[in-house]
């Protein structure tokens, strides 16, 4: 049997069934093994927004969904299933919600061929679709910088394909590994690290596949730590993903999971009770995601978020620091202070990888070490993201902060804070311990300690 999935071209052709990495996606069926296939979005989602040119003022809170979406009743909106399958995919589909001219579809019609689209219902209605540097659009719809830049940057910059020990297990750290077990997202967001998977269709890892990369981790005993990734790995069942997260913390020296997801921003509903029971039976499962900009912050991704504390599963904010979508003090602040508001530690803040494609969305790494340098005082520390660079060649990630130590001897340190005052801070002396060591050796009597020792008092009482 043949399976549509969507090409590069944005239309449909059939993945062959002799295909090796690629399993089928039904969408005849409740998606049991697979994620839900996808459909035309033309006989559900046919209405055009009013072309009155008002602008939407940016909200946490508010979203178009009821005035781009609003024949879509509640129940069918909250099915992540029915998000799923109408995903706007097609420039001819984006042009009946976004204002597009004749000439910038012909440009996003070019991009595709190269680089698809994909975005969910949900996400498209936190746009504003009037306003031309709107920070979700920025992260959704395809640039033709994307294309006109395209010869700079690398495929693979964070070298994956040379770190796999298997078909979709990367191995660089000691003590994890990364399991990639599909290529399919809910959203394509344009800034993506693996973005050269777009064209290859819609694959999930074939059973073997997974039975190899848990083999590999099986016969390594130094595996601490299991990443389970994507694409997103959300887009797979519910039991399916069960079947994978059972079999990995059956490994007893496997002591945590991480799933990597960006569900909960761009299509919070699939996190329903279902997938909250199942993690709860399973642990320690940490998740991290990627919430970029405040206004992604609404309270479906909210109650998403809850829900997964609740059932035990902690949440990590790893964001990616994009050219006019968060790259300012304020614009981080506002966003990981929204965060903690709903139980979301912000962890990391990274560089934009040198990805083929994202070129028009990096900053310079002194942006970043600015922002950072910029939070800090004013707000509390634990709003401040670490700033990462994931090196490319797989040299892994290496956090940058803003320079405080002005100059260092072995006896102190020159340091600068926050308000840029300047204080001299002491080290503590190298022979505290060489000296207690020696007086106690003696058999001195505590109460003699500091005798023919006038420094000690001061020496052992400060450290």
């Amino acid at each position: 049997m043949k399976t549509a999935v969507a090409t590069s071209r944005g239309r449909i052709h059939p993945t062959l069934k002799s295909e090796k990495r690629a399993t089928k996606l039904d969408h005849r069926n409740e998606p049991q093994e697979e994620p839900p296939g996808q459909s035309s979005t033309s006989g559900d989602l046919d209405d055009k927004p009013p072309s009155s040119g008002r602008i939407y003022p940016a909200s946490r809170t508010a979203t178009n969904r009821y005035r781009i979406f609003g024949h879509i009743s509640d129940s069918i909106w909250n099915d992540w299933k029915w998000q799923f399958r109408n995903r706007i995919t097609t420039v001819e589909q984006l042009a009946q919600f976004v204002p597009l001219s004749p000439e910038q579809q012909a440009e996003v019609k070019l991009v595709t061929m190269r680089y698809p689209l994909s975005i969910t219902p949900h996400y498209l209605s936190l746009m504003n679709p009037y306003e031309p540097d709107d920070p979700i659009k920025k992260q959704a719809i395809p640039s033709f910088e994307e294309i006109a830049l395209a010869s700079i940057g690398i495929e693979d910059p964070l070298a994956e394909k040379r770190s796999s020990v298997v078909p979709g297990l990367v191995h660089r750290y000691p003590d994890r590994v990364l399991m990639v077990l599909t290529d399919i997202c809910p959203m394509l967001c344009r800034h993506c690290t693996r973005k050269r998977e777009w064209g290859n269709g819609g694959w999930v890892r074939t059973p073997s596949e997974v039975e190899a990369m848990l083999d590999y981790i099986r016969q390594h005993k130094g595996i601490r730590d299991v990443i389970i990734s994507g694409g997103d790995p959300l887009t797979l069942s519910t039991r399916h993903l069960e079947n994978i997260i059972s079999r990995i913390t059956a490994l007893r020296h496997v002591e945590i999971i991480r799933i990597g997801t960006r569900f909960p921003v761009v299509l919070p509903q699939r996190i329903d009770d279902e997938l909250c029971a199942m993690l709860a039976n399973y642990g320690p499962i940490w998740l991290n995601t990627q919430f970029n900009h405040v206004r992604e912050i609404t309270p479906q991704s909210a109650e998403a978020c809850d829900r997964l504390v609740r059932s035990g599963v902690p949440i990590n904010n790893q964001s990616v620091l994009l050219r006019g979508v968060n790259d300012t003090v304020e614009a981080q602040i506002e966003l990981c202070q929204g965060l903690l508001k709903i139980k979301v530690r912000p962890y990391y803040l990274f560089q934009c990888d040198e990805v083929q494609g994202t070129e028009h969305l990096r900053t310079p790494v002194e942006v970043g070490i600015k922002i950072i340098e910029g939070m800090r005082g004013r707000t509390s520390g634990l709003a401040i993201p670490t700033f990462v660079v994931d090196l490319p060649q797989g040299g892994g990630k290496v956090p940058l902060q803003p320079n405080y130590v002005l100059a260092k001897t072995e006896d102190e340190l020159v340091l600068r804070n926050y308000q840029g005052r300047i204080f001299h801070y002491r080290n503590p002396v190298k022979a505290v311990g060489a000296t207690f060591m020696a007086l106690a050796t003696n058999s001195l009597q505590p109460n003699s300690l500091t005798k023919g020792a006038p420094d000690a008092d001061r020496v052992i009482v400060r450290s």
